[in-house]
């Protein structure tokens, strides 16, 4: 019996080392993607396309998770959770000029008057360098510049013409201290409140209306609770990849490299859909909403005294304000 057992350790012995247990295969680095917007909406369109495309360059390396309809929180709570990475990446827009105040400069009314503009603005170092350049020592890192759109306004009371049809107005607006200064000086009294919450805010009558490009006031259905669609255009926001700068450190080269160029590359995208979707849902949003234009020139003429209390308030800000108006 000794000899048999001999040659079954042996053998044993013997097959570790022509086959050798194989090391556990590494798993991809997991990386939550958030955002405010619903399913159908810009923000989710956009922020679909870039996970999959990263999915597919990075297989077994990477994989982007996408968590729409403030699933990861509000836009506040995850401004704040991204400086310690949780999560990763997300999609603000307005709540930019809280995280620092340059991105106030986006809420200049009609600063931005077409995509072609925004483009520029997005593509040139000197812009890039102003808005961009402070924010890892703050904790987050823009690897590109999506979009959120023209905004317009929707309400229950009356169509809005001109400025003064705005008095009195219950305006839900995002969070940022220059909408609520712009909708005040316009008359109107602006509340900011958290995307998720506006629908019941509207059909309640807590709030009367509310500002947002057509992705976003379709995705979130507000022509069931609306009555009436204004087309002001008032402000065009962009929307932001942002990544976690704690997190981003942790990433080897080349993964820094595939996630940095098609967060890029979807700023085109963002912007083809933005178009794309601005054509498709006013038939869809009017009926049911009753759509006017409106006297854009008479808000122009009331946002004088923005324009110069944020020149006064934020370091470079009347330097920033011309160079966009620059790029045309």
């Amino acid at each position: 019996m000794k000899p048999a057992i001999g040659y079954v350790i042996a053998v044993a012995i013997l097959s570790t080392w022509i086959w050798p247990v194989s090391a556990p295969a590494q798993q991809p680095v997991s990386i939550r993607l958030g955002h405010v917007g619903f399913p159908g909406s810009l923000f989710a369109i956009v922020a679909d396309e870039y996970a999959k495309r990263v999915n597919a360059t990075l297989k077994d390396k990477v994989e982007i998770k996408v968590f729409h309809s403030s699933q990861l929180g509000s836009d506040e709570q995850m401004s704040r959770g991204i400086k310690i990475g949780a999560p990763e990446m997300f999609v603000p827009s307005t709540v930019m000029s809280t995280l620092d105040e340059k991105f106030g400069v986006f809420e200049m009314p009609y600063l931005i008057s077409s995509r072609v503009q925004i483009k520029k603005v997005s593509e040139n170092k000197q812009a890039q360098n102003a808005l961009f350049e402070g924010l890892p020592a703050k904790g987050i890192r823009v690897l590109g510049v999506w979009e959120n759109g023209f905004r317009h306004i929707t309400n229950n009371v009356r169509p809005i013409s001109k400025r003064e049809d705005l008095k009195g107005i219950k305006l839900r607006v995002p969070g940022g201290v220059w909408r609520v200064k712009m909708f005040k000086a316009y008359g109107a009294n602006p509340s900011p409140m958290p995307l998720a919450e506006v629908y019941s805010a509207l059909q309640s009558g807590v709030m009367d209306g509310q500002e947002n490009p057509f992705p976003q006031i379709w995705s979130a259905k507000f022509q069931e609770v609306q009555k009436f669609l204004s087309l002001s255009g008032h402000i065009y926001t962009p929307a932001y990849l942002v990544v976690s700068e704690e997190f981003w450190k942790k990433l080897p080269p080349d993964i820094q490299a595939t996630l940095s160029r098609n967060a890029w590359e979807m700023g085109d995208f963002a912007r083809s859909q933005g178009e794309r979707l601005d054509k498709e849902l006013l038939g869809k949003l009017a009926p049911p909403m009753k759509v006017n234009e409106v006297d854009k020139d008479s808000f122009i003429k009331a946002s004088s005294a923005i324009y110069e209390e944020f020149g006064k308030e934020v370091s470079g800000g009347t330097d920033l304000i011309k160079l966009i108006q620059s790029l045309r």
